[in-house]
């Protein structure tokens, strides 16, 4: 049954990768543009020679952003399957559908929407090239921290849960979860590389775009891949009873 549920993961995950190429290209793409046309003429200002244009932003649009989209959206599916698979039946009575999209918004929320509250996506001529290591490191040191509060705040709504129902469980463990997120992002260094020039409605643009795709993944994820997984749950189901009712 794993396998095949990672399959389809994997599969609708490509789909999704379609979407998002289609929502990068059209709203992604042309604040991209401008934010590279705004570095070069920063660049002939200050007096510095072009940088050389090793991969074209014709290819990076089309068939790289492609490509790059197709492959990440795979690779994500495939692993919210696995994940799916794991907590079915195990964190909630719910159903295909209603696992797949819990599952989801939680992604969503620990994966996408907190680290970006902290260190938000910013397009080309924005951040120092000197810095990029430690950039990218305090973004997944906040991607690691959000997924692991989250994975403690779900364990400590169930027992909660137990003994102050399920909303009560709920609410205190999201709280919880709040606070200390709260906290990692008090504790993580901000940063601010924007030039002083640079458009404030192009760079708010941006970030709503980069958000929206992320958005669009594990929104097709929750809900196509649990229609998908409902439909082959429920053979597993019944094939079990029936070997159930033959024994």
């Amino acid at each position: 049954m794993v396998g095949r549920l990672l399959l389809r993961g994997m599969i609708v995950g490509a789909f999704t990768g379609i979407l998002i190429f289609a929502f990068a290209h059209t709203f992604g793409e042309p604040l991209a543009d401008w934010a590279v046309g705004f570095e070069e003429k920063t660049a002939q200002a200050a007096g510095e020679a072009p940088e050389p244009e090793i991969v074209s932003r014709t290819i990076q649009a089309g068939i790289g952003l492609f490509t790059g989209s197709i492959i990440f959206s795979t690779a994500i599916g495939g692993l919210f399957a696995l994940v799916f698979s794991f907590v079915y039946g195990r964190i909630s009575p719910l159903g295909a559908r209603g696992t797949a999209a819990l599952l989801a918004i939680a992604a969503f929320v620990a994966i996408s929407l907190v680290p970006d509250l902290k260190y938000p996506a910013n397009p080309p001529a924005v951040g120092n090239s000197d810095t990029i290591g430690a950039r990218t490191e305090l973004f997944f040191i906040m991607i690691l921290a959000s997924v692991i509060g989250m994975v403690v705040a779900v364990g400590f709504g169930r027992r909660l849960a137990a003994r102050y129902g399920s909303w009560n469980g709920a609410i205190i463990a999201g709280i919880g979860y709040i606070v200390f997120v709260a906290l990692i992002q008090y504790l993580l260094p901000a940063i601010n590389e924007v030039p002083e020039q640079f458009s404030a409605v192009v760079l708010w643009r941006f970030r709503i775009a980069s958000l929206g795709m992320h958005a669009i993944l594990w929104a097709v994820l929750g809900l196509v891949f649990g229609a998908w997984a409902e439909r082959e749950l429920p053979q597993v189901r019944s094939r079990s009873n029936a070997a159930l009712r033959r024994a």
